[in-house]
């Protein structure tokens, strides 16, 4: 328990959103797929998501690490139109409806609530990612609902400390996930491995120098001088210890800074590829659609659309 209690307090707990939405008209969305970890939860009607469709019953979660492809459902599932992921984050009011009133809160038909948010270890890697765990339900967790509402009750109102009850409710949200994958033994595996190679401190640094220089040169020559092994040694050295290969790594976290910037800045796609260390704008573009499945300047007006 003292190495997860480590894991735990290396944490980085950074809020994104929350929206209470109530849901339109059925839909099925292929291969959805956010950096984000997201967790939701439902109040009314129907989530389902896998190619099984396992079911979310209404006052269960449902929680989605970052980083995962993954087909969702919601509304009633017998006859739903099924879309893109990129048809979905363009024409998104025609399915989804915001709430913006807290007093409506699980009170509304057909409607989930969720948050999402970033768990970095040394504020560099993505833990829920790295654990390269499924999607899964979250059941019978009175605490862990009644705070993902608190969240959304607060992002309503414009009261004073807003912000900081925010933070300190996601923070509660991002342990109490953890306290139930180990309460329920789930992903144990992974889960180890986890608390094995956040110890190695050559590891470390080679995170955090990556973070630091997205925008820069990061071959394998120069991770290998910042772990002080030699370069035909440092990708294996860095797979056996982490699952993926450093270069993999790489462009996941430049990614991940590319739509950061996209969400907060007005820089030009152009400015934002170079930016996070891609000097041929095509090609980051063709990247970008390969990884999340739209494009930079979708992903963009995606996130315009978030109030809807």
């Amino acid at each position: 328990m003292e190495d997860y209690n480590k894991i735990i307090e290396s944490l980085g707990v950074k809020f994104i959103k929350s929206r209470n939405i109530r849901v339109l008209q059925p839909i099925t969305i292929k291969n959805f797929y956010d950096v984000e970890n997201s967790l939701t939860i439902l109040y009314d009607g129907e989530v389902s998501f896998g190619e099984e469709k396992q079911k979310v019953d209404v006052g269960d979660m449902l929680f989605i690490p970052g980083g995962k492809h993954i087909t969702v459902t919601y509304g009633d599932g017998s006859n739903p139109k099924t879309v893109s992921n990129e048809e979905f984050m363009t024409h998104r009011e025609l399915y989804f409806e915001a709430n913006r009133d807290p007093e409506r809160i699980g009170n509304l038909p057909n409607s989930f609530g969720y948050v999402s948010f970033e768990a970095k270890v040394f504020d560099s890697v993505n833990f829920f990612t790295s654990l390269d765990i499924p999607p899964f339900i979250i059941k019978a967790e009175e605490h862990l609902a009644k705070t993902i509402n608190h969240i959304l009750a607060e992002d309503m109102t414009d009261s004073a400390g807003k912000g900081r009850i925010i933070k300190i409710k996601t923070e509660e949200i991002v342990i109490e996930v953890i306290r139930y994958i180990l309460k329920h033994r789930l992903f144990v595996e992974q889960l180890v491995t986890n608390s094995t190679y956040f110890k190695d401190p050559r590891l470390i640094d080679i995170f955090a120098y990556i973070k630091e220089n997205l925008g820069g040169d990061l071959s394998n020559k120069v991770l290998a001088n910042v772990a002080n092994v030699s370069e035909d040694y440092v990708g294996q050295y860095f797979k056996m210890l982490t699952g993926i290969n450093p270069q993999d790594y790489i462009e996941y976290q430049r990614m991940e800074a590319a739509v950061g910037l996209l969400r907060t800045s007005k820089k030009s796609i152009r400015a934002i590829g170079a930016e996070v260390g891609y000097k041929d704008t095509a090609y980051f573009c063709r990247r970008f659609k390969m990884m999340f499945g739209i494009p930079a300047g979708k992903m963009r007006r995606r996130e315009s659309l978030m109030n809807v």
